[in-house]
């Protein structure tokens, strides 16, 4: 069976260090999907499709990866995908108390889904989606956080 890890996320933007976790995921699965979720709780900066685009400009000569969007309950995205892996990554610990909650509200909803949880590389641990977004609201450069951020176009 091959193992199949969806990434879930709203990647507005996909951060370096989203990059380095998705890198280090390489080697533990055999597909990785990359997947943008809408949140109801958050309105987006950057397009959906910039988004995709974006990330896909990252891992475009890679066949283990695919990006796609969803509308869904993650878990569900998962066995639509046949995904046995949710991949989440983390910062500091207040990244796992959240992401603990949401991996046991995932395991009620779905035991056969197992949660994996990578910790980002220290160089990339201070960056954060939000923080990145009001750096570029207010004028600023986001080169040094974002790989190819030129792709990204905002939401209108």
């Amino acid at each position: 069976m091959k193992k199949i890890a969806v990434f879930p996320g709203s990647f507005d933007p996909f951060t370096k260090g989203h990059e380095n976790v998705v890198q280090k995921a390489l080697n533990l699965f055999d597909k990785i999907i990359i997947s943008i979720g809408v949140n109801s709780t958050k309105s987006s900066y950057y397009s959906l499709e910039s988004r995709k685009q974006h990330i896909l400009s990252l891992f475009e000569n890679n066949p283990k990866i695919s990006v796609q969007s969803y509308q869904t309950l993650t878990t569900e995205f998962c066995k639509e995908n046949k995904a046995n892996y949710i991949l989440r990554g983390l910062r500091d610990v207040k990244d796992f108390e959240y992401e603990r909650s949401i991996s046991h509200m995932n395991h009620v909803l779905s035991p056969e889904i197992e949660t994996v949880f990578l910790i980002t590389a220290p160089e990339y641990i201070h960056l954060n989606s939000s923080i990145i977004r009001e750096v570029g609201k207010n004028g600023g450069v986001i080169d040094n956080f974002v790989t190819n951020a030129k792709i990204l176009v905002l939401t209108m």
